[in-house]
């Protein structure tokens, strides 16, 4: 695993719940210090213990400190651990959601209910959908809107996505996400204009029109144009934690349905 993910992880995750004070350092830490750090995650993770109270998006304080904490010990990109609900720790929530098959709807989306808290002890997995696909891969999961990065077929992220709106050519837009297997064939750094819009830092799985992008709206609910977009923070480092290109490069493995987009109504 590369260093930016690596920091983000550990530094939000593992510092945060033990007192890791040299995550500035982490990138240069030797494989025992790295080794260290991942025993005590586990550690601190057998022993997880939830906030007691409800809270939505605009909270702060200790609870919202340890959710984030908590997700991004399960490989859930919260961003920093700062006790403030802000947009990454949303874009978290949704994503466990996804992956428990919790509710999401427009009114409770952004809701850490009693059941996400007692889910977060005792989580499951996200769904693997092509276990024999390699151990460095990419799945993204259109039926629960998930992105999981495997890295020695191991989890190393999970992401919540917005793919395409599921809405047919004979409805006016056409914008449907392909099901298939791919690969991540190039990256674009910056914003790149394209027919349906603009994306940030997109890496192609298509051609130079599909794409895991960035994006500064990426909704609970399925509302691409057919990429996959990824919230704007993940797509600053998402590309370097992937091999873009070449004989190796990072299968992209693309299935299920995704909701029709009324689901936001």
């Amino acid at each position: 695993m590369r260093y930016s993910v690596r920091r983000v992880l550990f530094c939000a995750g593992a510092a945060a719940a033990v007192g890791v004070s040299a995550c500035a350092q982490i990138g240069t830490a030797s494989a025992a210090q790295v080794a260290t750090a991942a025993h005590q995650v586990k550690t601190a993770a057998a022993t997880y213990v939830p906030p007691t109270h409800n809270f939505s998006f605009g909270a702060h304080g200790a609870a919202v400190k340890s959710v984030q904490r908590r997700l991004n010990q399960l490989h859930y990109y919260a961003g920093p651990v700062d006790g403030k609900y802000g947009s990454d720790t949303a874009q978290a929530v949704w994503a466990f959601k996804e992956a428990q098959g919790l509710p999401l709807n427009g009114a409770t989306h952004n809701l850490v209910t009693g059941k996400f808290r007692h889910d977060l002890i005792h989580p499951r997995m996200p769904k693997v959908l092509v276990p024999k696909g390699g151990s460095n891969r990419i799945e993204i999961n259109q039926s629960d809107e998930l992105l999981v990065l495997y890295r020695k077929n191991t989890v190393r992220l999970i992401l919540h996505v917005s793919s395409g709106g599921n809405c047919l050519i004979d409805q006016g837009c056409g914008w449907i996400t392909p099901d298939g297997n791919y690969k991540a064939l190039s990256f674009v750094p910056g914003w790149v204009t394209v027919p349906l819009g603009e994306m940030y830092n997109p890496v192609f799985f298509i051609g130079e029109a599909y794409a895991i992008h960035g994006e500064t709206i990426v909704p609970w609910y399925p509302d691409s144009h057919g990429c996959v977009r990824i919230w704007m923070d993940a797509a600053q480092w998402f590309h370097k934690d992937v091999t873009v290109g070449g004989k190796h490069a990072t299968p992209v493995y693309i299935r299920g349905t995704a909701p029709y987009s009324s689901l936001a109504n």
